[in-house]
């Protein structure tokens, strides 16, 4: 090799070695304190993640938010984390948030449905106004709940069909829970023949209720006299009783009292219409 060719190759290696030791020099710390805050923002977001999710699970919001809203810290002290990172190499973060921004709004956007259902089941399941085991009264539909997701609630029906209702639905609707109280009133009319004593069918059915050990005797249970119908004399009869006595109580009442009524002299009419016949001419 000539001596000029050992001097280009020398004089090349020289400048290479001189950029690249401007380049470290400029941008070697920049990088390693980058690289560092991803390391360190990863360390925070695990130990973010750890300390969200036992706060959580020491309040009464639902498991079953527990661990989503856990990777939810996890994920948003990362995404801070990486920001911070390209704002020390020089990359302008302004941007950045302004891409992650544009593609948050289009992802909305596009799952505007499943979003709402997700919202109302967050809300449902912070809230609790329904829980596994009540029979409920939601969107049109009466069931027992089996489940609380977070996008949709299933139900099983009293003749044990699986219904499944989106969240969206039942957040938005009147919500009619029939375990959250201890107590139900039973709303029974009972008609008796416009003949018949008054007072004696009021009287037997006080005692039907009185002898029936369901029937609470605080609030007290009402027999009255309610509307005068087109065939009969109509009572309302509200007993109060233990939420799960409800519906056995009161098929036993209804029965009973059709027996005790007609056992003491009343009757219970069927509809019935007088029809009055005039003769017209000769």
């Amino acid at each position: 090799m000539s001596e000029q060719g050992s001097w280009d190759i020398d004089a090349w290696l020289a400048t290479a070695m001189g950029t690249a030791s401007e380049l470290l020099s400029e941008w070697g710390l920049k990088v390693l304190g980058a690289f560092a805050v991803l390391l360190l923002g990863w360390i925070v977001a695990k130990a973010f993640r750890g300390a969200a999710g036992k706060a959580l699970r020491r309040t009464k919001i639902d498991a079953t938010l527990v661990p989503f809203l856990s990777s939810i810290a996890y994920y948003l002290v990362l995404v801070v984390t990486l920001v911070a990172a390209l704002g020390l190499v020089g990359i302008q973060t302004a941007s950045v948030v302004a891409v992650l921004g544009a593609a948050g709004l289009a992802v909305g956007l596009a799952l505007q449905g499943t979003l709402s259902h997700f919202a109302s089941g967050v809300m449902l399941l912070y809230f609790r106004p329904i829980r596994v085991g009540d029979f409920v009264d939601i969107a049109g539909t009466a069931g027992t709940v089996s489940e609380v997701g977070l996008f949709a609630t299933s139900l099983n029906t009293p003749d044990n069909v699986r219904i499944i209702v989106p969240n969206s639905s039942i957040w938005g609707q009147t919500i009619k829970n029939f375990n959250t109280n201890d107590t139900r009133r039973i709303d029974l009319v009972m008609g008796v023949d416009y003949g018949d004593d008054l007072a004696t069918a009021a009287a037997t059915m006080k005692r039907v209720i009185e002898e029936d050990e369901r029937v609470l005797s605080e609030p007290a249970p009402v027999v009255a006299v309610d509307a005068l119908a087109d065939s009969s004399v109509n009572f309302v009869v509200r007993p109060w009783c233990k939420r799960q006595d409800y519906w056995q109580l009161r098929w036993d009442l209804t029965e009973r009292m059709k027996k005790e009524l007609e056992a003491a002299g009343c009757s219970i009419p069927f509809p019935q219409r007088d029809v009055h016949l005039h003769q017209v001419g000769g």
